[in-house]
């Protein structure tokens, strides 16, 4: 909803905003203030929150020239869910990051900012205004979602800070995943293909006369990808149709095959040249790429774990006024009371 588009999804927020259902509600109604549409522990998200948040997806949508749902809608209620969500998720990390000793200073953020401006607008303030406009945002929006951008980033970092990758976990991933990692064998052949084996033989025989590939292939070839060549192409074991490639890398250096049948019609090949034989990338060369491949899934994991972990700690400290539960929190639970 405030998301720029130009500013990068948080990391932390990606596997918040994909794990259903956002911090949960009590099992029976809690005490909401009457200025609040909700509570999540101590805190309290105020309607004025709430309403700026909605202002922004107003001003979104007319900045886009789209009608904003009407209240009452399916589509209205939708978006009111995910204001509330967000709000709630957002609490939720604040509170969390505060155990963690983690902040987020001013300067931090103006420093992103900077950033983000320098890269994206060449740091233009007039283009970056302009920007802000036509999304119907405000600078006070931006500079609250880069706070909650580098929340969650030192969150993500303090939460995976002690996953590691063992170098046997490494060595067997290599080891099972190896024909991913090379070349299979591969040689230059050059081809011929048309509809029918009758004309497919009277090719052949022009060959064993003299008769110059090349040419016929350009001819006759209907093989929109190599014809115009002489009907040459670079083929790689196994990326053909299977009696293409048996027949292909079969041949000897030179030789020119009888008509072969596949499901794209009939075809004559010869081998140009030597088969190419496959490669294998030595470990050390890839060592370094599966092991980030591997951390990052396991960082991955422990956050995803960890954000359910969130869900559990919070399921029975939040609570909705009247009129504000989202959607996905309702057959679970019953809306707050609201207290003046």
């Amino acid at each position: 909803m405030r998301l720029l588009r130009f500013l990068p999804l948080p990391a932390l927020l990606i596997v918040v905003l994909l794990a259903a259902g956002c911090g949960g509600g009590g099992s029976g109604a809690r005490s909401v203030p009457a200025n609040a549409v909700a509570v999540v522990g101590p805190d309290t998200i105020t309607k004025s929150a709430f309403n700026d948040l909605m202002a922004g997806a107003v001003r979104n949508y007319k900045a886009r020239k789209t009608a904003f749902p009407k209240a009452g809608t399916t589509q209205f209620k939708a978006i009111q869910d995910q204001a509330i969500q967000y709000l709630v998720q957002e609490d939720e990390l604040g509170q969390k990051a505060k155990a963690f000793s983690i902040k987020v200073t001013p300067a931090e953020v103006q420093t992103r900012l900077k950033q983000i401006k320098a890269q994206y607008f060449g740091s233009s303030q007039t283009k970056y205004l302009a920007q802000l406009k036509a999304q119907g945002l405000t600078e006070a929006q931006i500079e609250q979602d880069l706070y909650a951008q580098i929340l969650s980033e030192k969150l993500y970092n303090k939460v995976t800070a002690t996953v590691k990758v063992s170098d046997a976990a490494i060595k067997a991933y290599y080891v099972s995943h190896k024909s991913s990692y090379g070349t299979a064998e591969s040689r230059k052949v050059r081809h011929i293909l048309v509809a029918s084996k009758t004309l497919a033989d009277q090719l052949e025989t022009q060959l064993k006369g003299g008769a110059d590939f090349g040419a016929l292939a350009k001819k006759y070839s209907k093989d929109p990808g190599s014809a115009a060549q002489g009907g040459k192409l670079t083929i790689t074991k196994g990326q053909t149709v299977a009696a293409f490639d048996k027949e292909a890398f079969a041949l000897k250096t030179g030789a020119t095959s009888p008509p072969v049948h596949t499901q794209y019609g009939w075809h004559i090949i010869q081998a140009l040249s030597a088969i190419t034989p496959a490669k294998v990338t030595k470990f050390a060369s890839v060592q370094a790429s599966i092991k980030t491949q591997l951390l990052q899934s396991k960082k991955t994991s422990a956050m995803t774990a960890w954000v359910n972990g969130l869900k559990k700690e919070f399921a029975k400290q939040v609570a909705y006024a009247t009129g504000y539960e989202p959607a996905a929190t309702t057959s679970s639970t019953a809306p707050a009371t609201t207290t003046g």
